[in-house]
């Protein structure tokens, strides 16, 4: 997979490689796309142990973002970034397929 299908932002990789340090687990985000939300699709993340021969796989400054087929389809051209407002702090993905989303920001519909 190439970077322009899916990124992540150095904000992100940064946060991420914070998070894997503290649980002593690698530097792997997956994020997923699943079913539900107030939008239709609801984005999942989580650390993984390591990415699988299917997983699209990106790398940013040491830190790995794996996405399997399915989800690929779904966030293919989007960014994950990692926020921190007065809203707190939370992972974004700017996704270009999104047709809506809704006011939380962590689903939408495409």
């Amino acid at each position: 997979m190439s970077n322009a299908d899916i990124s992540l932002t150095e904000s992100a990789a940064r946060r991420v490689a914070w998070i894997a340090e503290r649980q002593s687990k690698p530097a792997i985000l997956r994020l997923a796309v699943d079913g539900g939300g107030c939008a239709g699709f609801t984005y999942k993340f989580e650390l993984a142990e390591s990415e699988t021969a299917e997983d699209a796989v990106t790398e940013t400054d040491g830190v790995r973002l794996v996405v399997d087929p399915f989800s690929l389809e779904l966030v293919k051209g989007s960014a994950v970034d990692f926020v921190e407002d007065l809203g707190g702090a939370a992972f974004k993905v700017t996704n270009p397929n999104a047709q809506s989303g809704c006011g939380c920001g962590s689903s939408f519909s495409v």
